[in-house]
């Protein structure tokens, strides 16, 4: 079985960015280079180092802990011009400017990624390579997805217990929804709202992405017999093995319209399988997470790709690959790994 990210050196991650500087603008761009962080505790130990609030400062996507990572951050306000290190945290300064770095406000991602533990590869795929445009196990953690589901369906007191059971602890929201719960025991709707909107919303997020991969699979099951199924661990991954034609695939909220009839059953029977109605989305409790829902296109292209083979020096007798691409923002690289090499 091949491995990736056995060190972190392993998985190399360079945001793509159109920054404009103005020395005018009220925000200084950083680029943020970090190990062994996930983005969001980076940014907040950053914040914690320069004695600012963790509102002023943006970025455009997370990226991985297991990882070296570059990508850019604006801090509202004048800092220094200087370079900034702290242990496995490096800030070079860009410069200023007018606008705040936001999600979503990038081109893509460059990755350079090695891929250890093989047997000889004959391989001869360079240049494009189509994947299907699957959210990965990044995307759904431990079980954010589950709590997404929950609060959809208004069953609070069963977000909190998977919340409490989640990955809080490093982002440090356990002990005030903790807390909330032993003062109001029965306020699972206060607890919820203990934690950060923007952590909230990612469990929908993650719910929804679910659903997109699930309708993704099955289309082109549909659509050919031609292709191969790889299990993680929400289901299965369905890779075709030639290329198909592309489209925009929905991802569910309560304003979402289908195109056609037939994309229209397969994504109402999926969501209908898991108890969830189309107004659901709506959640007038917590009104700031209510989903009018978006598009996704079915399938994305790795471009500039090209892979080197040489030995596997923390593997004896065994073969490594450097595979390096790009791919549009909020793709994921792990899903071109398992493209090719599962």
């Amino acid at each position: 079985m091949y491995k990736i990210k056995q060190i972190p050196e392993d998985f190399i991650v360079k945001e793509m960015n159109n920054i404009e500087i103005n020395e005018q603008g009220k925000y200084t761009y950083f680029l943020l280079k970090k190990k062994n962080y996930t983005t969001e505790k980076a940014v907040s130990t950053v914040a914690k180092y320069l004695k600012k609030q963790r509102k002023d400062i943006g970025y455009a996507g997370a990226k991985d802990r297991n990882a070296l990572t570059e990508q850019y951050i604006s801090i509202k306000g004048q800092i220094k011009k200087q370079d900034i290190n702290l242990k496995d945290i490096e800030l070079k300064y860009i410069g200023r400017g007018k606008e705040r770095i936001n999600l979503g406000n990038l081109k893509g991602n460059e990755f350079i990624i090695t891929v250890r533990n093989l047997e000889e590869l004959n391989s001869d795929i360079k240049g494009n390579l189509q994947i299907p445009n699957y959210f990965d196990e990044q995307r759904f953690s431990e079980n954010n997805a589950e709590i997404g589901e929950s609060i959809l369906k208004k069953d609070f007191k069963n977000a909190v217990d998977l919340i409490l059971g989640s990955g809080l602890k490093e982002l440090g929201f356990e002990k005030d929804v903790k807390e909330h719960t032993l003062k109001k025991p029965n306020d699972f709707i206060g607890a919820i709202k203990k934690i950060p909107k923007k952590i909230r919303m990612m469990y929908v997020h993650a719910f929804q992405s679910l659903i997109f991969n699930e309708t993704v699979a099955e289309i082109i099951k549909a659509k050919t017999n031609d292709y191969k199924k790889i299990n993680y661990s929400k289901g299965q991954f369905i890779f075709p093995n030639n290329e198909m034609q592309n489209q925009k695939i929905p991802l569910i909220g309560f304003g979402t319209e289908f195109k056609d009839n037939k994309l229209r059953d397969i994504s109402l029977k999926i969501l209908e399988e898991e108890g969830i109605k189309l107004r659901d989305f709506i959640i007038r409790c917590m009104p700031e997470l209510a989903s009018e829902g978006d598009e996704r296109y079915m399938f994305v292209k790795a471009e500039k790709l090209s892979i080197k083979t040489e030995d596997d020096e923390l593997n004896k007798n065994k073969k490594k690959c450097i595979v390096s691409f790009t791919l549009p923002k909020g793709s994921y690289a792990t899903i071109v790994i398992k493209k090719i090499f599962s």
